[in-house]
């Protein structure tokens, strides 16, 4: 893996710190019909169980917090969500509700599947140390 930087967030919704491989969403997610709670997994098959799951931002249901509470029921939940843009209200309270680390407005984030990311903390904002994976 090559270095690469820090990027933090505009907010911190709720935090946890570690080391987690990047899967990476082109677009907005929906948790309702995306995500798979029991197997942890999304629509296409990739496994977000300790994973840094990133997306521009989220589309979709109020029963995505419920989506987001069940991946941590089943024990397959991410190391953390991480938004692009502006966050909202459903993820928030999805993410409250099951301690899951979630950050948004970092803008566009070079990274792709594979990638590695710290992710901690900082001054009240969410950070993340880039590590890339050669291409």
């Amino acid at each position: 893996m090559e270095s690469g930087n820090l990027r933090c967030g505009r907010r911190l919704i709720t935090s946890e710190t570690g080391r987690g491989e990047v899967v990476k969403i082109e677009g907005r997610i929906s948790f309702l019909g995306e995500v798979n709670p029991k197997e942890g997994k999304l629509y296409d098959g990739r496994s977000i169980k300790g994973k840094v799951l990133i997306a521009e931002g989220a589309k979709g249901s109020t029963v995505g917090a419920y989506v987001i509470y069940a991946l941590k029921y089943y024990g397959n939940q991410p190391l953390a969500i991480i938004f692009e843009e502006e966050t909202d209200p459903i993820v928030v309270s999805g993410c409250v509700m099951a301690g899951i680390t979630h950050g948004d407005m970092f803008g566009k984030l070079d990274l792709r599947d594979g990638d590695v990311v710290d992710v901690w903390e900082e001054d009240g904002k969410l950070c993340l140390g880039i590590s890339k994976t050669p291409p």
